[in-house]
């Protein structure tokens, strides 16, 4: 039966789109979501970008995270590197810095940090790009300010030993491996384009912590924040989807409360 008491966060990641299409996309889900993590200049977005995604966050009510990953634009951050510690450090201190400073310009107030694709498997696992990104989130960012990871990773515990808050993330438009990883992009049903597929796996993720991986077996995994890629087939279809499920259900959507030290 559904939680009444529940609540979960709706997270897009954003200011990843060029063109006037995906641009609307986006800013139509500023409309929808309650968080944003904003591409910060690895995958994509420049200072313009990040502006101008910042301030329709900001006039729309929705929390301001950071969406840094490999410096890797042509690949849109979705190739494994292999980096030094040093410089993969100085890549995402510049990142997550550009957007700190953008925001507070427009008196926004970064408020969590999402990696993006390659450097999210990665830092997932706790390999070294974790040890760096915790790093320069303890260099850089206040207390208030929490990592977004895949709920069940062993990053997890990592950042909380750390001393980094985390938000623990599942998917609504994507398929999952029975390890908890998602199904990768390449393979045949990993990116959903059904809102109904979206909001069906949405609600069994918020209300029963549960998702069915692509083979058929049952996950355990408690989530705070569910996420829609802002570069989904029919992002805006599914996340309005999403938003009626939960809505049903009697599970509120909201951001997550500022955390303070």
């Amino acid at each position: 039966m559904p939680d009444e008491g529940r609540a979960i966060d709706l997270n897009a990641d954003v200011g990843e789109a060029t063109d006037t299409a995906g641009i609307a996309v986006e800013r139509a889900l500023l409309g929808l979501v309650t968080s944003a993590h904003i591409a910060c200049g690895g995958h994509a977005g420049d200072e313009a970008s990040m502006r101008d995604t910042v301030r329709a966050a900001r006039d729309n009510g929705v929390r301001v995270g950071a969406h840094p990953s490999f410096p890797d634009l042509d690949g849109f951050g979705r190739r494994p590197m292999k980096m030094a510690s040093r410089d993969l450090s100085s890549a995402l201190a510049s990142q997550i810095g550009a957007l700190i400073d953008v925001a507070t310009s427009l008196e926004a107030t970064v408020q969590s940090i999402k990696p993006h694709g390659a450097l999210y498997s990665e830092v997932s696992r706790g390999t070294a790009a974790c040890d760096a990104l915790l790093a320069v989130i303890l260099e850089l960012c206040g207390p208030e300010v929490s990592l977004v990871l895949p709920s069940g990773a062993p990053a997890v515990v990592m950042a909380q030993d750390a001393g980094v808050h985390v938000l623990r993330e599942g998917f609504a438009d994507r398929s999952y491996l029975r390890n908890g990883e998602l199904v990768a992009r390449q393979v045949a049903g990993s990116v959903y384009s059904d809102p109904t597929q979206a909001a069906i796996q949405a609600l069994g993720l918020a209300v029963e912590g549960e998702v069915t991986t692509q083979d058929g077996v049952t996950l355990s995994l408690e989530v705070d924040t569910l996420c829609i890629h802002g570069d989904s087939p029919h992002a805006v279809a599914m996340a309005e989807a999403v938003l009626r499920a939960l809505a049903e259900a009697g599970v509120a959507v909201r951001a997550p409360s500022t955390r303070r030290p």
